[in-house]
This record gives C-alpha cells, sequence and structure tokens, in this order.
C-alpha cells in the first residue's frame, strides 16, 4: 500500500524526473542478472545516496540480492539493519544548495512509463561544450553529472561509465518491484498446474462422454 502511494505520489509532483526533451530513451533492457543488481546497489551507496533516499528498501532487504549480514554491516555502520537506507543529505541541505529535495528513488524505476529507460538515458546524457555542463536529455536539469560521463575520453573511459549506469538502473528496477522475479517463477508453475489440470479434466469428461455414448 505505501509503495503505491508513493509511486502515485511520484507521478503526480513535480521532480527533478518530471520533464525532458522528446529525445529518444536508450535501447537498453534490464536483465535482473543478481550481480549486475549488487554492483548496483554499491554504486547507488557509494555515489547516489547522497542526495537520494529509498525509504522503502532496508539494510536488511540487501540479503536478497547476495550481500550478506558481513557486508551489510560495513554499510550500515552504527544504523541497525532493519533502518532504511535513507540519504546522506538532510531535506535543509538539499533545499540550499537545490532549491527542493531530491526524489526518493525506491519505486522511481515505475513511476513513469519505460522507466529503467529512461533513467539510464538520463544519466547518460551529460555533455560538456566550452565549460558549459548540460543534459541533453533534460537541459536544465539540477542533479549534477555524478559519474562524469561529460568529461569522459575516449569509449573505453565511457563504457565503464555506461556500465556503472546500467548496474544502478538495474538495482532501481529491482527495488521498485523486489518481488517481481519471485511472481514470474510462480507464475511459471501455475501456468503448468493449469496445464495438467486441463489435461485432466479433459481426460475425464472424455471419459464420462464415452460412457453416455454408449
Amino acid at each position: 500500500m505505501f509503495r503505491i502511494i508513493a509511486l502515485v505520489s511520484l507521478m503526480l509532483t513535480k521532480t527533478v524526473f518530471a520533464s525532458s526533451t522528446m529525445m529518444p530513451l536508450a535501447d537498453v533492457q534490464m536483465t535482473q542478472d543478481m550481480e549486475s543488481i549488487k554492483r548496483g546497489a554499491m554504486v547507488y551507496y557509494n555515489t547516489c545516496r547522497l542526495c537520494h533516499g529509498m525509504k522503502y528498501i532496508k539494510y536488511q532487504n540487501l540479503q536478497e540480492i547476495g550481500f550478506n549480514v558481513s557486508e551489510i554491516d560495513k554499510l550500515r555502520g552504527e544504523k541497525l539493519i532493519s533502518e532504511k537506507m535513507i540519504s546522506r543529505m538532510t531535506e535543509d541541505v538539499s533545499l540550499e544548495y537545490y532549491g527542493m529535495v531530491p526524489p526518493d528513488l525506491s519505486v522511481m524505476a515505475k513511476a513513469r512509463k519505460h522507466g529503467p529507460q529512461y533513467i539510464y538515458t538520463l544519466i547518460t546524457s551529460y555533455t560538456e561544450k566550452d565549460n558549459v555542463y548540460d543534459n541533453s536529455f533534460f537541459p536544465g536539469i539540477k542533479m549534477p553529472d555524478i559519474f562524469n560521463i561529460s568529461l569522459a575520453k575516449g569509449d573505453l573511459a565511457k563504457s565503464v561509465i555506461e556500465g556503472k549506469a546500467k548496474d544502478v538502473t538495474e538495482f532501481l528496477t529491482w527495488a521498485a518491484d523486489p518481488r517481481a522475479a519471485e511472481r514470474k517463477n510462480l507464475g511459471k508453475y501455475v501456468i503448468a498446474y493449469l496445464i495438467i489440470l486441463s489435461i485432466m479434466f479433459y481426460a475425464v469428461m472424455k471419459r464420462v462422454w464415452s460412457r453416455l455414448d454408449t
């Protein structure tokens, strides 16, 4: 219920993700590979969490994507394992520097159509020209170039940054719906069960009708 409320709020509230150009979204697909999701969690923790919180994800939830208790203990520090992963920047500081509070990222991947592709495109579209930095996908955005992709020299440097962007997008996709893979696997069993049940009903029906015919 709380996730639904948060999702509706994000869709109705103007945030840094609220508008963009008509630039096409990057053709990048989310595989939900656990190693990529785990790497993305570290990218979020070390970079994105400076400004953005994830109030629907607790430290203990990281066990679901491959973190062991020892790794989580290093990340949470003095915080309880049951605490939420909140932003390191207070609201007062956010308002002072950005004039607004950066949005919570818990359900950002579901806040708009093609959310994962939108996020990836946004964070990989920063440019630099004559020492002027902007985002070609979202001109005038207040969020800085967190991965310095606008300063990347050469294809190799750019591909490394794009890899980080892909990983953190995978993590945000998982965070928006942690039970998606579980439901998908359950759905396979449900479909198999229904197929078997249909065959059994058909066999019983055929036997019943054969008796009536005789």
